[in-house]
């Protein structure tokens, strides 16, 4: 944020301060915290989200094919990632063995 100030014989400074103050840097601290716990809550949800919809899918509820086109892509999607990461692990618990 630019500041201007004069000294004596009018002549003007012109400096760049990038620090913010103090409680400035604490309120975004505040926020940045605030955001992370509602991301890690999202991604928690949609874990949840997952395994409730598969449940489902499995004691015949509802169908696979009811979710539009675009919803099974991503259970598809999210299911195959999973998958890969449930394989990773292995493959990590195997080496430390």
């Amino acid at each position: 944020m630019p500041n201007v100030s004069k000294n004596g014989d009018e002549q003007t400074k012109l400096s760049i301060t990038t620090e913010l103050d103090e409680a400035h840097q604490e309120y975004l601290d505040e926020q940045k915290e605030k955001e992370e716990a509602f991301r890690e809550s999202d991604i928690q949800l949609a874990r949840v989200l997952e395994d409730l919809i598969s449940l489902m899918i499995d004691r015949d509820f509802i169908r696979f094919t009811d979710f539009p086109e675009p919803a099974q892509k991503r259970l598809i999607e999210r299911q195959g990632l999973r998958m890969k990461a449930a394989k990773l692990n292995l493959l990590d618990d195997e080496h430390l063995n």
